[in-house]
């Protein structure tokens, strides 16, 4: 085929397409989505819509009702839509920074490449959803469900998520600098070559989570518990484990453990040993 009947037939084929759809529903998909949307702000519900591509910045909805709605590639940046029912939803690609679904349930929804940066997720429920290659720098999170969600390859730089559950998560080299994980359930979740720079993870439980390879720097895992946790390749550096429980962590090295400090309460393997932090020395008596 010709490069000159190849570029004939994208166009025909998009005609062709916006043709059938006319033919099934009698609108075009720009009609369609307008009328979607007028239906979203009178009713507040529009289930299963199609409203890809619209511009909907700053819109403003309580408890919206949008399950299984095609909003792939739609800019909601700064909406509003706390509480709203977006499970099963296609949010691909779509633009969501700064935006407050505090409370929402995005469960099973498709969300590869969302940006999410800076938005409002406090308690929301993602769990079951695709987050792959999302943007989530210095998004909150708090107590929010993303138990069995996949976020390999998503940003997650200075992510607010105390008490929040990443179970059972794929995580694989997950960027998390910066990160509040205090309280958070990371229990089961993969996070191979993972990036834990100056992670604050108080109280975490690890356990089960596969941590090969991973990288904590000047991380601070007070509490944390690591039981069945696999550390094979992990290097802590410079980390606080004050009352941490390591002792049923597996593939740990002494030489990796460079820098870091617990306290007598830190349980450790077999054979691993660590100094005490500074401010936890016995003070000396005059």
């Amino acid at each position: 085929m010709t490069d000159v009947r190849a570029r004939h037939m994208v166009p025909a084929a998009a005609a062709l397409g916006v043709a059938l759809a006319f033919l099934a529903t009698g609108q075009t998909p720009v009609a369609r989505a307008s009328g979607d949307l007028e239906q979203l702000k009178r009713e507040g519900a529009c289930e299963g819509c199609d409203l890809r591509l619209s511009e909907l910045r700053g819109l403003k909805l309580d408890a919206p009702r949008l399950a299984g709605a095609n909003l792939r590639e739609t800019d909601l940046k700064q909406a509003e839509l706390r509480g709203a029912d977006l499970s099963g939803a296609d949010l691909r690609r779509t633009e969501l920074e700064r935006a407050d679904l505090s409370g929402a349930n995005i469960s099973n929804a498709s969300m590869r490449g969302v940006d999410l940066e800076k938005a409002m997720l406090d308690g929301a429920d993602l769990s079951g959803s695709d987050l792959r290659d999302s943007d989530l720098i210095e998004t909150s999170l708090a107590g929010a469900d993303l138990s069995g969600t996949d976020l390999r390859g998503a940003l997650m730089i200075r992510m607010a998520a105390g008490e929040a559950s990443f179970r059972g998560a794929k995580m694989d080299g997950a960027n998390l600098e910066r990160a509040d994980l205090m309280g958070a359930d990371l229990s089961g979740a993969r996070l191979p070559n993972a990036d834990f720079d100056r992670v604050r993870a108080v109280g975490a439980n690890f356990s089960n989570t596969d941590l090969s390879g991973a990288r904590f720097s000047s991380a601070d895992l007070s509490g944390a518990n690591f039981n069945g946790a696999v550390l094979e390749g992990a290097l802590l550096r410079r980390t606080r484990l004050v009352g941490a429980d390591l002792s049923g962590a597996r593939g740990l090295l002494q030489a990796r453990l460079v820098g870091a400090c617990g306290d007598a309460s830190t349980k450790l393997p077999y054979g691993i040993s660590l100094k005490t932090c500074d401010d936890m020395m016995p003070e000396d008596d005059e």
